[in-house]
């Protein structure tokens, strides 16, 4: 039996925020699009929005009911990589932990790759 490696996941606390917010979204189908960006001070951002269409090329996962949804552009950075929701001192978030991330920004919302960085600047107040 060979074990394939989903093209993108959702941890469980991340299922349940992402169903709350998708529930109030009123946009019956709607699923989360994770996608890349160039920019803040790391190379890339993550972006995350509700979103309601499937553009072609789009990677479609369903994880823990959550449909997830990629574009063709950012899929190859955002491989086997996990969609979390943390709580800490300073709020809430939804973050990526992505293993094809050779470093990140001490925000956590930019981050870089081997051989594929964006040359754009910007800090970590820039997102």
């Amino acid at each position: 039996m060979s074990t394939t490696i989903q093209a993108i996941s959702i941890s469980e606390t991340g299922a349940l925020k992402a169903q709350e917010i998708l529930e109030r979204s009123n946009k019956p189908g709607a699923g989360v699009r994770v996608f890349i960006k160039s920019g803040g001070c790391s190379g890339y951002q993550y972006g995350m929005a509700i979103d309601d269409r499937e553009l072609e090329g789009d990677t479609i996962v369903v994880d823990r009911g959550i449909k997830l949804i990629v574009d063709r552009m950012s899929i190859e950075l955002l491989q086997g990589s996990q969609v979390d929701y943390v709580e800490n001192m300073m709020g809430g978030g939804f973050t990526v932990n992505n293993p094809n991330a050779t470093s990140s920004c001490g925000c956590g919302h930019s981050f870089r790759t081997d051989g594929k960085n964006a040359e754009t600047g910007g800090g970590c107040g820039s997102h």
